[in-house]
């Protein structure tokens, strides 16, 4: 469920961070513990699906989405949400990332031309437009892969949402192949990879303070923070003249 995902947030302690876990939308059938899913794996016969459709997931964050954004609701930056996603968790948070980036920027096209439509608009207007951000904060999918090999139309292109893939090699499972890699490469113009030791039994979740490292860096250089009056940051290594 998103019960330890939402204990897992706070535990990390990010500054001037709200975390908000979201549960899968589908309850899993036929198991003693509550489980969910964000897309059915299984067929009723229990054969793995080789084309599942997160369809249903994708929606259910569009509409998260829409209202974090909205200006009569949160009205939170775009590229101020971060998303951090396990396994399916993983793939549905890089699917969404790509639908969020060509949705976006065929709003900001359609912005921009508008701007320019107008007559009187000033040059210095036309030369400089306000439009909003296109792209997510951040995505890291932890041995999450994206579920079908992306077309990239250009324009838009490859998403510049800066993305983080973690994941244990074979014959850790879940794993990442070197197909799931190149599609992220292709889906992404900006991707980072941490490869944790192989664990064949066991959560494929970090489990060390190690293994959490390279996920806290990537954080630390993609978290807004906010500058508060009388607050000023001490830089190490500075000279005391």
């Amino acid at each position: 469920t998103h019960i330890p995902f939402s204990k897992l947030g706070k535990q990390f302690k990010l500054p001037q961070t709200a975390v908000l876990a979201i549960r899968a939308p589908e309850q899993i059938p036929y198991l003693y513990t509550e489980s969910y899913q964000w897309y059915p794996s299984f067929s009723p016969l229990g054969d793995l699906l080789t084309n599942p459709n997160p369809s249903p997931a994708l929606t259910l964050l569009s509409a998260v989405l829409d209202h974090l954004t909205s200006p009569q609701e949160c009205a939170w930056p775009l590229d101020r949400i971060h998303l951090f996603g396990f396994a399916q968790g993983g793939s549905v948070a890089l699917e969404f990332g790509l639908r969020v980036w060509r949705e976006r920027e065929k709003e900001r096209k359609k912005e921009e031309e508008n701007k320019e439509a107008r007559s009187e608009e000033t040059a210095k207007e036309r030369s400089t437009p306000t439009l909003t951000p296109s792209s997510l904060g951040s995505i890291i999918s932890i041995s999450g892969p994206l579920l079908s090999y992306p077309t990239v139309p250009n324009p838009p292109g490859p998403s510049p949402t800066p993305i983080l893939v973690v994941y244990r090699p074979p014959p850790s499972d879940p794993s990442l192949s070197t197909s799931d890699l190149t599609a992220i490469k292709k889906a992404y113009s900006n991707v980072r990879e941490v490869k944790m030791p192989v664990k064949t039994q066991g959560t494929a979740m970090p489990s060390s303070r190690e293994e959490w490292e390279g996920i806290m860096r990537f954080w630390s250089e993609r978290l807004s923070r906010r500058q508060v009056e009388g607050v000023y940051e001490v830089l190490s290594g500075m000279s005391g003249r």
